[in-house]
Formats: C-alpha cells, sequence, structure tokens
C-alpha cells in the first residue's frame, strides 16, 4: 500500500544536491520508483533564507510525512526544522552550534561540487544563532548517526546533543560519512519508504 511520506536530504556547509549521500538518496528512491517522494533543494548561503526555503517547500506536507535527513549544516537545520515542525529528522555527523572556528568560513568562495559562487557573510553568524535549539523535545523523532572518525566535528558533543534519541555511532569514518550506503535502506525505512514493502508490493501488482 502507497503512503504519502517523503525524504528530505539537507546538504552540509558549502555543498549541493550533488554531494556524494544526496546522490545515493536519490539513486536509491528512483530505484524504489519514489523519486516523486524525494525533495533535495540546494540551500543558499544565508540561514535565513534556507530556513524560508525550507518552510515554504514543506508547507504543502503533514508533520507525520516528513523526515529529514540533514548532514553537517544540514543536521543543524534539520533539528530546527524538527523541533518547528514536529517532523522525524535523521542526523549525519550533525553541527550542533556555531564552530569555534567559524571566522575561516567568511568571505567568498565557491560549492563544492558546481563552482557556483558561495558567500558566508559575518551577519550569518547571528543567523545561525538564531536557529540553534537548546535542547530537543520528544527524543523518540530523532535518530544520530555520527562517527568517531569526523575530522571536523566531535561526535561526543553530538551524542550529548540529542539525549535519548536513537544513536548510531560509527566507530572511524569521517565527517563525509564513508559508508553510509550500509544504513541507507534503514534510514529510509525509518522514513516510511520500506525497501522490502516497496518490492513485495510492486510484484503483487
Amino acid at each position: 500500500m502507497q503512503n504519502n511520506n517523503i525524504i528530505v536530504y539537507l546538504h552540509g556547509f558549502r555543498s549541493s544536491p550533488q554531494s556524494f549521500k544526496a546522490q545515493l538518496c536519490a539513486q536509491r528512491m528512483a530505484q524504489l520508483k519514489a523519486e516523486d517522494r524525494y525533495i533535495c533543494p540546494q540551500l543558499p548561503a544565508s540561514p535565513k533564507e534556507s530556513a524560508q526555503l525550507l518552510q515554504t517547500l514543506l508547507t504543502p506536507f503533514m508533520p507525520e510525512q516528513i523526515t529529514l535527513i540533514g548532514s553537517s549544516l544540514g543536521g543543524y537545520y534539520a533539528t530546527w526544522l524538527a523541533e518547528k515542525l514536529g517532523c522525524r529528522a535523521v542526523l549525519l555527523n550533525p553541527m550542533t552550534g556555531i564552530p569555534a572556528n567559524m571566522a575561516q568560513f567568511l568571505g567568498a568562495t565557491t560549492t563544492f561540487h558546481t563552482n557556483e559562487p558561495f558567500e558566508f557573510k559575518p551577519e550569518y553568524v547571528d543567523d545561525l544563532l538564531a536557529l540553534k535549539v537548546e535542547r530537543i523535545t520528544r527524543p523518540e523523532r530523532y535518530w544520530l548517526i555520527a562517527a568517531t572518525g569526523d575530522e571536523l566535528l566531535d561526535w561526543r558533543e553530538m551524542v550529548a546533543h540529542y539525549p535519548g534519541a536513537r544513536q548510531t555511532i560509527i566507530d572511524g569514518s569521517d565527517h563525509g560519512l564513508t559508508g553510509f550506503e550500509q544504513y541507507l535502506d534503514e534510514v529510509l525505512a525509518y522514513g516510511g519508504i520500506d525497501a522490502a514493502n516497496i518490492s513485495s508490493n510492486r510484484d503483487a501488482r
């Protein structure tokens, strides 16, 4: 039986829908004939614009239909959205606060995958702070997947930020979460896109 659940992938800082994990999700959803239930927007450099864009995109959907998959900065946005909307969120090596070394990221550069111009302005730090979730509510709607080998963020801070949530701690790996494909079908099933059920329903037709 089909449902109306959607998967929304939120990429990280200077990233895009062309990132490895975003493409992995897109390809798997296409294999499951569920590509129309996958959303992966290009997020603006501005946190305020990103927040507005995401709220607009998700307005047509009920909270119980939505599962966010947020990577790094996308995980920070996903946590804010999950608290605001009441939807589910899977956090992949999420940023949980403003890094102490954030100043090094200020200024004009390009995105990693498309070389499009990307400028992170000083006022964006305050915009990020405005979206910070100090303490999550209803931990059952969160699933943290964190790598001890993350070279940019401290996995222990992630664990502390999501108390009571489902947590999968990967020994080793990296900030890009190499090996994420091992967890993908389980992540999609958490969001109501169950590969086994979809396959059996398709075979029955």
